[in-house]
């Protein structure tokens, strides 16, 4: 899997992924650790990489721009220390994020829970099924 590390993370965590066997590349490495995180997504949908960030902001953009990618892995109010310890956590979701991430979503750690949203966000209904009551 190919990677685009936010600037709210650790560039380690680009360097642990990559000896991992996946390709990781910092928001630094190409000088963009002050883009705004729309170019930010548009960059790591134009080289097909998954955005991982602590940055919440990412989620609510791929939801105002009705977008089915790029896929999003994010830490919400993360209380983990360690690029390590991201990595851990990571690899050890892959195999069942894997076809998420492929087909385009948003997967969402808070305090080691994962939840998992496809892309595009679908429009909230009212009960019954009717749209806008």
């Amino acid at each position: 899997m190919k990677f685009r590390i936010d600037n709210a993370l650790s560039p380690k965590l680009a360097t642990l992924l990559t000896a991992a066997g996946h390709e990781a590349v910092h928001v630094r490495t190409y000088g963009m650790h002050a883009a705004k995180d729309e170019e930010i997504l548009a960059r790591a949908l134009k080289e097909d990489r998954i955005v991982v960030s602590a940055d919440s902001d990412f989620a609510t953009l791929l939801a105002l721009q009705e977008a089915s990618s790029p896929s999003l892995i994010s830490f919400e109010a993360p209380t983990l220390l360690l690029a390590q310890n991201y990595v851990e956590i990571l690899l050890s979701a892959f195999a069942t994020l894997d076809p998420e991430l492929i087909s385009g979503c948003v997967a969402a750690f808070r305090k080691h829970r994962l939840r998992v949203h496809k892309l595009p966000f679908q429009p909230e209904f009212a009960v019954g099924g009717r749209a806008g009551n």
